[in-house]
C-alpha cells in the first residue's frame, strides 16, 4: 500500500456534551479493531491479528474511567493521531512493537536492588526490549 498521508486525515473536532465524545470514542476504537490486520502485515508482526486487538481494548480500557471533556478531547486527538502515524506507515517497526508489551511497570523491588541498579525512582521506565511475550 502506498503512503497518501491526506488518506486519514481528519479535522481535529472538539467534543461539546458527552455523547458527542463517547460516540468519537467508538469511532476511533473501531477504526483502530479493523485495522488490526493491516497493521500486523505492515510492520510484519508475528503476532496474530487478534492479539493486536486484545493489546488495543486494553489501552482503551485504561481510560475508561475519564469522564472530563477537555482530557476527553486531548486523548482521542492522541489517539487519532497514532492511528494516522501507524496507518500511513510512519513509525518503526519497534515503536509498534512498543505499544503491544503487556508490562509496563516494573515488579516491586527492594531498596537495595534499587541501590545496586544506581537509581531510587520508578518513574524512569526501561525501553521496549522488543520481544513480545506468548500469546494465549
Amino acid at each position: 500500500m502506498t503512503t497518501i498521508p491526506s488518506r486519514l486525515a481528519r479535522a481535529t473536532k472538539t467534543m461539546r456534551d458527552p455523547a458527542e465524545a463517547r460516540a468519537a470514542v467508538f469511532t476511533l476504537y473501531r477504526d483502530w479493531y479493523r485495522a488490526a490486520p493491516e497493521i500486523c502485515a505492515l510492520y510484519t508482526l508475528h503476532v496474530s491479528p487478534q492479539y493486536v486487538r486484545q493489546q488495543i481494548r486494553l489501552r482503551f480500557e485504561e481510560n475508561r474511567h475519564v469522564t472530563d471533556l477537555r482530557v476527553l478531547n486531548h486523548l482521542l486527538l492522541k489517539g487519532r493521531q497514532e492511528y494516522q502515524e501507524t496507518m500511513n506507515f510512519w513509525k518503526q517497526r519497534d515503536h509498534v512493537l512498543g505499544k503491544l508489551i503487556i508490562p509496563k511497570g516494573r515488579p516491586q523491588r527492594s531498596f537495595l536492588e534499587k541501590f545496586y541498579e544506581g537509581r531510587d525512582e520508578d518513574q524512569a521506565l526501561p525501553a521496549a526490549t522488543g520481544t513480545l511475550l506468548p500469546t494465549p
